[in-house]
């Protein structure tokens, strides 16, 4: 048995985080955006980045690490893996 603490370790916890927020920056800014130069480019990361700051909400999980394992474990079965023999 896997316990929930492997879900997520405290090392890479973090970088989970760092990592949404650039999804959602380049979801919500950059994405559909026309950039003719670096100086747009940098314009529209900094008015993202003012108005994220402006009302900042901390990132939440949104899965129990017994939902998360479930599905992990369904991905291990579909793909028959032999590393997740654990699960």
């Amino acid at each position: 048995m896997v316990s929930a603490d492997w879900v997520t370790p405290t090392s890479a916890s973090w970088i989970n985080q760092v990592e949404r927020w650039f999804a959602e920056l380049t979801r919500k800014q950059l994405q559909r955006g026309a950039h003719t130069s670096v100086k747009d480019l940098e314009a529209d990361i900094m008015s993202f980045i003012e108005t994220h700051n402006e009302n900042p909400k901390p990132f939440k999980w949104t899965k129990s690490a017994d939902q998360i394992l479930a599905s992990v474990k369904r991905f291990c079965h579909r793909l028959d893996q032999t590393l997740c023999g654990e699960l």
